[in-house]
């Protein structure tokens, strides 16, 4: 078994390697030098969506490969803020404020607080969280509104318990697009009041739907 101190040389070099291999690429390649942050929105999406199929559907090999991908629209959005006239950051200050703002929301990890449950961590990281974010003026602020419809719902219902009744199921169909949206949240919310994830939920009965319809085809 490695120790501690190759593995952690073994990352640092590696991480070390793909920032350059990235600072390169941006030096040298013209269709990368052109590219802003904007323009990277639509991979970014992507892949974090080719990384959630490798989770959920994919093999081991795929599941690091899409990582790596991921990794790199990282490296890519920090290298192009290091070359920012104005406001330049690179990598590492990205790395730095990342565990900077991990080592507060884990202070049963690197602090004194005791949690016990995985119900004690999350009143520490909300704690934590809430002094980072508390120039905020709502529990929405801060959302992406950019998720999927149904995470989003999910989201949207988490943040306003206990601020508005959760929609309840009504046994009649749908008539309007509005009453379809209405009965739509709420499935999301008896879902939610289950532990269950309505967009997973949704996702996963899509494959079974491609598989059946590439099944039929195949005759």
């Amino acid at each position: 078994m490695k120790s501690q101190d190759a593995v952690a040389a073994r990352r640092a070099e590696a991480l070390a390697a793909a920032a350059e291999t990235m600072r390169v690429v941006r030096d040298r390649c013209v269709w990368t030098q052109r590219i802003t942050h904007r323009d990277l929105v639509p991979y970014l999406i992507e892949e974090s969506a080719e990384l959630v199929d490798a989770v959920e559907a994919g093999s081991r090999a795929e599941l690091r490969e899409e990582l790596g991908d991921l990794l790199w629209q990282v490296l890519f959005h920090a290298e192009i803020a290091s070359r920012d006239d104005a406001e330049p950051f690179d990598i590492a200050d990205v790395a730095e404020g990342l565990t900077e703002k991990m080592v507060r929301r884990h202070p049963h990890v690197f602090g004194d607080d005791v949690a016990e449950t995985p119900e004690q961590v999350l009143v520490l990281w909300n704690a934590a969280k809430a002094a980072e974010k508390s120039e905020r003026r709502s529990v929405l602020d801060g959302v992406a509104r950019g998720m999927p419809s149904l995470a989003l719902a999910q989201k949207l219902l988490g943040k306003g318990s206990g601020l508005v009744p959760a929609p309840e199921l009504v046994a009649t169909a749908p008539d309007s697009e509005a009453e379809l949206g209405d009965a739509l949240l709420a499935l999301v919310a008896q879902a939610r009041s289950r532990g269950w994830d309505a967009e997973r939920a949704l996702r996963e009965r899509l494959r079974t739907l491609e598989s059946d319809i590439r099944a039929a085809e195949a005759g």
